[in-house]
């Protein structure tokens, strides 16, 4: 896409920074999960991009739908580790709703404030707000890779993931002009999130750096 896949918050907590060091940086095939301590990787064949749970383990989340000209494949996106796949499905959500935001027009989409804390809402409304605001919509598809995710000591959720983007464009809503994303490294985006489990029991977006060209595809 013709712009970053989000915008970088200013400024992440010192948990976060340390929870980066801790997963290392991800991305390569040399990476594995076994090499870090209690970190898990997904397994297995390509997960399919369901819409969102309206009632999962109990608790009431908002469905998200995307629409067939836009797709969000996500691969690997699987653990053997119910509170670990927990915050891979929050995750995931929490990604897929700004994409349905941004394709529906919706700043101030509720699936979107849903998944984010106070922290990172504002961040998720500017980089909607600048599609809204050129009238642009998505196209294509993005594939969401190589996650990996754990909890540290203190109880907050780390997940680091990979989106290539490069088979994503931007398509203007009245003139029909297609804008098609560079096959540049850069394209391929490394999300550094950290999570918060709420007392409702959702895991929501407390920070995210963005690191363009640190996955290798």
């Amino acid at each position: 896409m013709n712009r970053p896949a989000r915008l970088t918050i200013a400024a992440l907590t010192a948990s976060a920074a340390l929870l980066l060091t801790a997963c290392g940086s991800g991305g390569g095939d040399d990476s594995s999960s076994d090499d870090i301590k209690g970190v898990g990787a997904g397994g297995g064949a390509s997960s399919p991009s369901p819409s969102a749970s309206a009632s999962r383990d109990g608790v009431k989340r908002p469905e998200i739908t995307l629409p067939k000209e836009f797709q969000a494949d996500f691969e690997n996106w699987t653990n053997s580790d119910p509170k670990l796949q927990a915050i891979l499905n929050d995750g995931r959500e929490e990604l897929r709703s700004e994409y349905a935001a941004v394709i529906e027009a919706d700043v101030n989409s509720e699936a979107v404030a849903f998944y984010n804390s106070e922290a990172t809402l504002p961040s998720a409304h500017k980089w909607i707000k600048q599609f809204v605001d050129d009238d642009e919509t998505l196209i294509g598809k993005v594939l969401v890779f190589n996650p990996k995710v754990l909890i540290s000591d203190s109880g907050s959720g780390a997940l680091f993931y990979c989106v290539d983007e490069r088979q994503a464009s931007t398509k203007d809503r009245k003139t029909g002009k297609i804008v098609r994303t560079p096959d540049k490294p850069e394209n391929v985006i490394q999300y550094r999130t950290r999570l918060d489990k709420t007392s409702q029991g959702v895991w929501k977006l407390t920070s995210v750096n963005v690191v363009p060209g640190a996955c290798s595809r």
